[in-house]
């Protein structure tokens, strides 16, 4: 059994590796910090790329897991927003707060930014200390595991739309129904949108696009082929606003190739190699917009936690598997990632 100086965690030593289990010592909580004990730790597609060694992790040895939600058990002596008890979500950029970027909403670009589980310690642990402004407040009515995804898979797909500048009335597109596609889904339709169409492979999260209020085109062939239907199901026109989340060269040119004059296709999905583009076709004739979408904003957190209290964004058939703090199980579901083949989203419980 661990000492009470020591707590367990799950971190990438080597990448290409699989993840391993160690015991590290339990983060110390600075005077603007708040120390979280973990109940729940979202496993993301990022994190594929991580262990893979596609998205460079640094330093090394690493706790990886950016979705997090727990109960605030120690708060600094200069913090005055939290107590002990409170439940919280975790923004997962760590920001200056300070520089231009910060100031002006850009916290992305922070020059000194960091984020859990990729450049600091993240989740996959019993506890981890942010600063108290990244500890997002949680009703006692939105489950942990809910809050965990929120902070990247729903967060990410609201910020897409943002950047997508999806307006009342549009059409959207959803390229990939999996842990982001599901809250995209519903997000458009809270945004605004006239329609969501829907392209995914998997019968299962057919199924549950679906039910969630999407319209699944049929998915297979060629990006051209499918395109073709995705703008006949959009009254021969195409979509106003396409979010690619699934990281392909066939599905970012999907996305591309299904637009609407003047239409909008964001790409949020990492892809591990470049992508053609028919300029003219594409962008140049059709007056069509290529955008790139990363992260998130603070603010848009709590718009997203005010949603689910309010039982409009819904993640009870989002999140479908929870897992125990054991590099054994994280890895098997990574490698289910990898493959295509793991359920819509799971969760580590500590």
């Amino acid at each position: 059994m661990p000492t009470p100086s020591l707590m367990r965690a799950v971190r990438l030593v080597t990448p290409g590796a699989p993840v391993q289990d160690a015991l590290v010592p339990v983060p110390a909580c600075g005077p603007h910090d708040v120390r979280v004990r973990v109940r729940a730790a979202g496993i993301c597609h990022s994190d594929v790329h991580y262990r893979a060694g596609r998205s460079r992790v640094d330093p090394l040895p690493l706790t990886l897991g950016h979705e997090v939600a727990g109960d605030v058990v120690e708060v600094g002596s200069g913090v005055a927003t939290h107590v002990v008890g409170d439940r919280v979500c975790l923004h997962y950029l760590v920001t200056c707060a300070d520089c231009a970027d910060c100031a002006a909403g850009r916290e992305p670009f922070c020059a000194t930014g960091r984020m859990l589980g990729h450049f600091t310690d993240g989740g996959w642990a019993e506890e981890i200390v942010v600063p108290a402004r990244n500890a997002v407040p949680l009703p006692a009515t939105v489950p942990y595991a809910h809050g965990a995804v929120m902070m990247c898979s729903s967060a990410t797909s609201l910020h897409a739309l943002r950047k997508g500048r999806l307006a009342p009335g549009e059409v959207a597109l959803v390229v990939g129904a999996g842990g982001l596609g599901m809250s995209a889904i519903q997000l458009a339709r809270l945004e605004g949108a006239s329609r969501v169409l829907v392209v995914e492979r998997d019968p299962a999260k057919q199924a549950l696009a679906t039910r969630l209020g999407g319209e699944v085109v049929d998915a297979s062939g060629d990006a051209a082929t499918v395109a073709a239907r995705v703008r006949a199901a959009a009254d021969g026109r195409g979509v106003d606003v396409a979010l690619e989340l699934v990281g392909g060269e066939a599905t970012v040119q999907l996305a591309l190739q299904a637009l609407a004059p003047l239409g909008r296709a964001v790409v949020v999905g990492l892809n591990p190699v470049p992508v053609p583009v028919d300029t003219y076709r594409d962008l140049i004739g059709r007056e069509g917009e290529l955008i790139g979408s990363n992260d998130h904003l603070l603010g848009e957190l709590h718009e997203l936690v005010a949603l689910a209290a309010r039982g409009l964004l819904v993640l009870d058939d989002v999140v479908t598997q929870a897992v125990p703090l054991e590099a054994a199980a994280i890895n098997a579901v990574l490698d289910a990632l990898a493959a295509h083949r793991a359920p819509v989203r799971t969760v580590v419980e500590p």
